[in-house]
């Protein structure tokens, strides 16, 4: 695991490291719109036929929107397919825990396998979204977790990814400094070179299901 560094204010100002970083920003967000238009038409049958075994096993949507903050606290929708029961949270918003009991079976397959996420493609179009950089949560989260952790609202510099650093470093088993931690080491260290090696580990995990819930 990385220094706790990352989290100390006086240590690096990550404002002026995503000042300095224009010309990479601005290449990724090419690469952004680029890979996610080749990315959805590859994708278009399995998002099709996945829908399908969700309304077939469950009533309710195949997809759903939740909101989520982004880039500067920006809120916005993120799309995915739904893996879980559609009352999943009646008694209020809940953190996915392992083995959660509200999420179904098809649900199970397609948390593992991330494809729940890609939907999200379309967010990487509108360009509430990259696609790499750290997961972008949910506000309620975002206030609760910045009162708890120092420095979490850092992570707000950058705009959230379809997968990240702590994601191919974790994912959902880890805590949320854990999660911030790898978050600020993506922001101080992102360049091309750190987001082909993202894309190598996600392919990993989503061969391997690692870290899913």
């Amino acid at each position: 695991m990385y220094s706790n560094k990352y989290l100390k204010n006086e240590e690096i100002s990550f404002t002026s490291i995503v000042e300095n970083k224009k010309r990479y920003l601005f290449l990724k967000r090419v690469l952004d719109i680029v890979i996610a238009l080749i990315a959805l038409v590859v994708a278009f049958p399995i998002i099709a036929f996945t829908s399908i075994l969700i309304k077939l096993e469950s009533k309710g949507p195949a997809f759903f929107t939740q909101e989520r903050m982004g880039l500067n606290g920006k809120k916005f929708y993120i799309y995915k397919l739904r893996s879980m029961r559609v009352d999943a949270e009646k008694d209020g918003p809940q953190w996915a825990s392992k083995n959660d009991s509200r999420v179904t079976r098809v649900g199970k397959f397609i948390r593992k396998t991330r494809i729940d996420e890609l939907p999200q493609l379309i967010n990487v179009l509108k360009g509430d979204m990259s696609i790499f950089g750290p997961r972008p949560e949910r506000p309620v989260f975002v206030e609760q977790f910045s009162r708890e952790i120092p420095g979490f609202e850092k992570r707000l510099l950058v705009k959230p990814g379809l997968s990240g650093w702590a994601q191919v470093n974790g994912g959902y088993d880890i805590s949320p400094k854990e999660k911030l931690e790898y978050d600020l080491f993506y922001i101080q260290n992102m360049n091309m070179k750190l987001d082909f090696l993202i894309f190598v580990k996600t392919i990993k995990v989503l061969i391997t299901g690692d870290g899913a819930r």
